[in-house]
């Protein structure tokens, strides 16, 4: 199948679940939400320190439970009864993710590796044996080379921002980040997820033989530009069919 006609274009993609004021993002929740109205779910993947990967997009705890220290020095043990802000929801792990979505809507899947040695090969581990439909994506092009080797039939796709406001990172890896440098001889992507606020930008139109994605759309105003400038939308704080 093309893939302008596949999934990634033509089913809206819920960013960290259809999330609400009583279901946080990336939780089961979220999740059975998403399927219910007939979205795609895009969430975040981590590693623990005890190797289990869990869906959680923060390095810090603290936003989503109010505890303290990074989410990468605890075990599964440690954080498994963490309610996420103070609802009966749970960090889940990838597999009790997978469970529970089992192929009823496709998944984005969002590499968010800082620096662990063999992460994209545990979560392969994973996901080779699930049997709906996904693909993965990252900010980091060397994740998504290891995808390219390892797995070459997952679809891929290069994140990218201008990363306003954004410290955490120096000069020479935002400029390189922004402009997609490495897409053409590490990532390869086969498709781009762009942040809406910097779109459209000479950087996508470069790419425009592999499709583009908004992220992440918030509001209407938003919603009917992406719809414009990129081949679909991952979105939240919205519901796409009420956008006029």
């Amino acid at each position: 199948m093309n893939i302008f006609d596949s999934w990634i274009c033509t089913k809206y993609i819920a960013h960290r679940g259809l999330h609400d004021d009583n279901l946080p993002e990336n939780s089961i929740g979220a999740f059975k939400q998403a399927i219910e109205k007939g979205y795609a779910i895009e969430f975040d993947v981590r590693p623990l320190a005890d190797g289990t990967i869990v869906v959680f997009h923060d390095e810090a705890l603290g936003r989503m439970t109010g505890a303290d220290g990074f989410i990468s020095n605890y075990t599964y043990d440690d954080i498994k009864d963490l309610k996420l802000l103070k609802t009966n929801e749970h960090i889940p792990t990838l597999e009790q993710a997978l469970k529970v979505i089992a192929g009823q809507t496709p998944i984005l899947i969002e590499i968010k590796n800082n620096g662990k040695v063999g992460f994209e090969k545990n979560v392969w581990k994973i996901l080779s044996a699930y049997k709906g439909e996904y693909a993965v994506q990252s900010f980091n092009p060397y994740s998504l080379e290891w995808f390219k080797i390892n797995a070459p039939h997952v679809k891929r796709g290069q994140l990218a921002s201008f990363f306003k406001g954004n410290d955490s990172i120096g000069f020479a890896k935002k400029f390189a980040l922004k402009r997609m440098f490495l897409n053409k001889k590490v990532s390869e992507p086969n498709f781009i997820a762009y942040q809406i606020e910097n779109l459209p930008n000479r950087y996508v139109k470069k790419y425009s033989d592999i499709p583009l994605l908004a992220w992440c759309v918030r509001d209407e105003e938003s919603f009917v530009k992406a719809k414009k400038v990129a081949d679909n939308v991952i979105f939240e704080s919205i519901i796409p069919e009420e956008v006029k």
